[in-house]
Parts: structure tokens; sequence; C-alpha cells
């Protein structure tokens, strides 16, 4: 209990959680981790944030279940400090090796002014195969280690409190799992890092109408100042009303009330509309109550952007502008927390330090990152591309578009509405013998739910149908690295990463989605730390090193962006421009004069 109230203590400058209810004796309880309501664009007042100490045990032979861990009875052994994984330090166990499975459980009350009211039981993410008990009976599973899930608890919580037990499956050594840079060795090493096990996001209940919001997508024509959106509403009765209001800056500026049905079309005309941008972000607050005989059933609060991104011949635009799109590589990962960000802080100060550098965005690299940190790009003009962590997935085996289709689906959805998102990369670096159907699949199945964004079918390679061309490229030597472009740039064929996986060249925009990765480490020097390529000897041979490989790419009036890898060291790869723990291994001002200098394509 010693380790959990230090993880907590790191907590105690947090506000505490929206409880929507909830008797000042619980609100009077110590905060807890990661309290901010977990999803910003559909947030209701009634909530309750289940994080914090849980009751926690190994599970090594899967045999659980068979001896009825499920049912009350014997405390587990140990506590965790949940959404932080058993791996982390934050969680108060750090426990490293392989755990292939693992169990959690605790009591809650839902609020007395909850009564009457649907109770929805949501998981941000948990790795990999979850079940879910309420006081002995199975309430539902999931598979998938990425993405949100949600069960019904109505009708079944006990009054006076009632249990919840959670059992987590993982095996990141599986082919058919994937993990992103989940290390499937004991240890981590190169590339890959601290495997992160069972819940890793927030777990909270919330109260809803016997009718309500189950989520909205939002398409908009900056050319018209419209926003169409598309409601789906859970059961929906006779005479149920839908009312939308767009507010800006505290101002109602429209709104549409409308007969609610399970999908619920409208659009709405913005006046004097005010388009979400780099420099200027804005964003509309966003309104939702749903009605009957006159009785608000539900009531949900969001945003949105005014924004489009499209692609004509060798260009990507945002708002019909030429936008050089400054990226770096952003792997999510955290000295305490590993997958999870301590503090809510956390997230946005990652944005923050790289556009302190020069970047305007970032890939958000072989893992789907939490809400919150899409909420902060939203908001601190940050673009972003969504990629799913397929690397642990063997694309060879027909069988792996089972497991990535419904889960980055489900991604598809939760980020739809982000105007932040500007491209979508379900695949990264493939290698020979990947069913070439996988990735055609991907492409034409996110191109079906969301014709909005371009697709990057494969980062790096192997491409099979994309809308942009990109390519990854670690060459020390500096003449071979710019040599590599200059027939682009002059009009020829462009330079690819493994030519003998891709499909051929068509008139794509480009992109250099992957370069850099110089180690910078004087303070560990050679043990067993990881970069790419010849370690600089000082300084300043890493900032011309930088200055002429970045120079090679601004200059090139054909590509539409780069991606420097990467914004942080991640454990043992020290190949980041600031340390794990987000120091500044440079000065500031002199990388950003590299990595924000006009780029040839813009002009």
């Amino acid at each position: 209990m010693k380790l959990i109230r230090k993880a907590l203590l790191t907590c105690l400058a947090l506000s505490l959680p929206a409880l929507g209810g909830v008797s000042a004796a619980a609100a009077a309880q110590p905060p807890v981790p990661r309290p901010e309501h977990p999803n910003p664009q559909l947030e209701r007042a009634d909530w309750l944030n289940l994080n914090g100490p849980w009751e926690f045990e190994y599970d090594p032979g899967l045999s659980g279940e068979a001896r009825g861990m499920q049912k009350a009875g014997a405390a587990f052994s140990k506590t965790i400090n949940v959404p932080f994984c058993p791996e982390s330090r934050l969680s108060g166990l750090a426990d490293t090796d392989f755990l292939p499975c693992v169990w959690y459980r605790r009591t809650f009350e839902v609020p007395a002014a909850w009564q009457g009211k649907r109770v929805l039981l949501h998981f941000g993410a948990a790795d990999y195969d979850t079940k879910v008990w309420l006081d002995g009976t199975l309430v539902g599973e999931h598979r998938g280690g990425y993405t949100p899930f949600v069960f019904e608890l109505t009708g079944k919580v006990r009054p006076g409190g009632s249990v919840l037990t959670v059992r987590c499956a993982d095996d990141a050594r599986s082919d058919l799992q994937p993990s992103g840079k989940q290390s499937s060795q004991l240890e981590s090493y190169e590339w890959f890092y601290t495997r992160s096990t069972g819940i890793w996001q927030t777990v909270w209940l919330e109260a809803v109408g016997s009718s309500y919001l189950r989520n909205y997508k939002v398409q908009t024509d900056i050319s018209s100042g419209t926003a169409t959106f598309n409601a789906n509403v859970v059961d929906p009765s006779a005479g149920a009303v839908l009312r939308a209001t767009v507010l800006a800056d505290g101002k109602k500026i429209a709104s549409a009330t409308l007969p609610a049905g399970q999908t619920t079309p409208f659009s709405l005309k913005i006046p004097q509309p005010r388009l979400w941008q780099i420099s200027d972000p804005f964003l509309y607050d966003l309104e939702f109550t749903l009605e009957r005989d006159g009785k608000v059933v539900d009531r949900v609060k969001s945003y949105f952007g005014l924004r489009e991104v499209t692609v004509e011949g060798i260009n990507v635009l945002l708002n019909g502008r030429k936008v050089f799109q400054r990226l770096v590589l952003d792997q999510g990962y955290y000295p305490e927390g590993v997958y999870t960000a301590p503090t809510d802080a956390d997230l946005k100060r990652d944005i923050e330090i790289s556009q302190a550098v020069g970047f305007n965005g970032a890939r958000l690299h072989q893992k789907v990152f939490e809400p919150r940190f899409l909420y902060w790009a939203d908001r601190l003009g940050y673009l972003c591309w969504g990629e799913y962590p397929s690397w642990g997935l063997d694309v060879a085996n027909p069988a792996a578009l089972e497991r990535v289709l419904p889960e980055w689906l489900t991604e598809l959805e939760r980020d739809f509405n982000h105007p932040s998102i500007v491209m979508w990369t379900p695949l990264n670096e493939t290698w020979t013998g990947q069913d070439p159907w996988l990735a055609r699949c991907l492409h034409r199945t996110t191109k079906a739910i969301d014709p909005t964004r371009p697709v990057n079918d494969c980062s790096g390679f192997t491409h099979v149908e994309t809308d942009i061309f990109s390519v990854h490229i670690y060459e020390s030597d500096l003449d071979k690295f710019c040599a590599n472009f200059e027939p682009f740039r002059t009009g020829g064929a462009p330079w690819m990463s493994k030519p003998e996986f891709q499909a051929p060249y068509s008139g794509q925009p480009y992109i250099v989605d992957e370069y850099g990765g110089v180690w910078w480490n004087p303070e560990h020097p050679e043990d067993h730390r990881w970069g790419s390529g010849q370690r600089p000897a000082t300084v300043e041979e890493f900032m011309a090193r930088l200055a002429r490989t970045t120079g090679a790419l601004l200059g090139n009036p054909r590509m539409f962006g780069y991606c420097y890898t990467q914004l942080y060291d991640v454990e043992q790869e020290v190949n980041g421009l600031y340390t794990y723990d987000r120091k500044p291994k440079f000065d500031p001002a002199a990388l950003k004069a590299i990595l924000g200098a006009p780029a040839a394509w813009e002009k």
C-alpha cells in the first residue's frame, strides 16, 4: 500500500473528477489518478471515475476462471493503481515480466441521483482479451488492446454496492495479436519497449436516459460554412426530439430541432464561419439534448472544428491551402506510466514541447493515443496522423485482417470528429510476404467510412493502394541522403524505400515520413543504448546533420512534409530531441530555426 500511496501522491495537484451526484463523503476521498473526463467529445455531467486502487491478482496459467476468481471470495493478494498497467511504476507493481493473464476487482456504488437512469460501464482501453463480471455474472467480453468498449449495467447493480471483476489475457508473443512497439522478448531492445498488459486507460461509469445519444459524426464544408451531422440515438421512442446547439465563444449561433431516430441526419449553416487551422485552432462548442414529452432525458457536451483536408495532384491541402506538414514521430510512452500519461498535463506538454522546436504535428506511431491527447491537439492546432499498432501481427496470414479490421473501425469511429487528425495510416513497414488484400481492404474500408481524409495504406513500405506515397530513410551518408531525392526534385522518379515491395508510384503526394533517428546520449556512452546510423561526435555535428537532411526535404518543391524520428527518447532508444523525461537535449531555438525553416513546396 505504501507504493500505491506514493503513486497517488503524484496526482494530488489535480482536481477531483466530475462525480455527478456522488455523496460528500465519497467526494472527500483522496483524488483519483487521471480524474479528468476521458472523452471530451461526448461529455455528460453524470459520470463516476473508477480509477484508483483495485484488488489485483496474477493468473499465469489462465486458470482463474476455472478456479472461480470471477466470483466473490477471498481478496486478491495485491493492489494496483488503475489506469496504470502492472508493468509501470505508477501502478505500484512495476512487474515487467510476461503477464499472460491478470485479474482486477473493486466495489462501487451507483449514486442515488442516478435512480431510474441507464448505467453504462466504459473502458478507455485494456490489452488484450477482456472479460467483465458484475457480482459474479458475466456482462461482456472484448478483444483488442487499443480501443474503447462499453457494457450496460442497467438493472444489474445492487443497492448498497456491487463487485466489478475484470480479467485481461495478453500474449505479446502471438503473431495474431497487434502489439505495436511492445517487446516480444523479456527485456526491451532496440526499438521495442516495455509491454502494457491489462487496463491502461480510464474506467468510468456513466448515467444516461432511457434513450440517449450513442455518438455522432460531423463533416464540414468550408466553402458554404456548413456542418453536416449524423447522430446515432439508442432506443428512440415516438415523439422523442433531438436538439443540437452550436456556440461560438459562449454565444448560440445555430441550432436544429428534429425528430430523433436511430440515425438522425441534419445540417447547420454556420454564420461568419471561422476555420480551424494551425495558426488559429478555433473550435465551436456543441450541445445535444434528447427530449421526450418535454423532459430532457439526455444531455451531451461536445465540440467541432470547421476544416477540410483535400488531395490535389501532389498536394495535400488544409482548408485549400498548402501547409507543409512538419511532423515528428511520437510513440506515446512515459517513464512512470509506460502507455499511460501520468497526468492530463503531460499529454498537453508533449504537444507544446514539439511545437517549441518547430513541428506542427505528429505521426502518432504504433499506438492508438488517448482521446485526451487528441483533445489537446484540437485545442492547440496540432496536425496528427492516426495510426494502428500493426506490428506484432503476421501480415502474411489472412487471419490478420480479422484481428485488425474490427479495432481499426472502432478507432475510426472514436476519432472521426477530431479536426486535428488529417491522415489515417492503418499499417507500418510491412515486409515481403504481406497479404496484399490486407492493405487493399483496409484502404478501401477506411475511405468508405471516412471520405474526408487521405489514407496512407502503409507508412514507409509496402504500398499496395494508397492516397499518398510515404518513404522511410535512415541513411547516415549525407551525400547519399540528399542525392536520393534529387531526381524527384527536378521532376523525375521518386526515391523508394524497399522498392521491390512497392506498387508503382502513380503521382500521389510524396513525403519522407521517417528520417533522422540520430542517437545522442553523451551521459550513457555506448552501453545498451540504441539509435540509427553513426553516432555524431559533438552537438555541432548533430546539428549540422539535422540541418542538411531537413534542408534537403524542405527544399524539395514536390514534397508536402516530413516526419522526424523522434520527439523524445523511449527507454533504450536514445534518438529523441528530448530525453525520456522530456528534458531538451539541444537548444530549442536552434532546432526551430532548422525544423521550422520555409519550405519550397509552400511557395
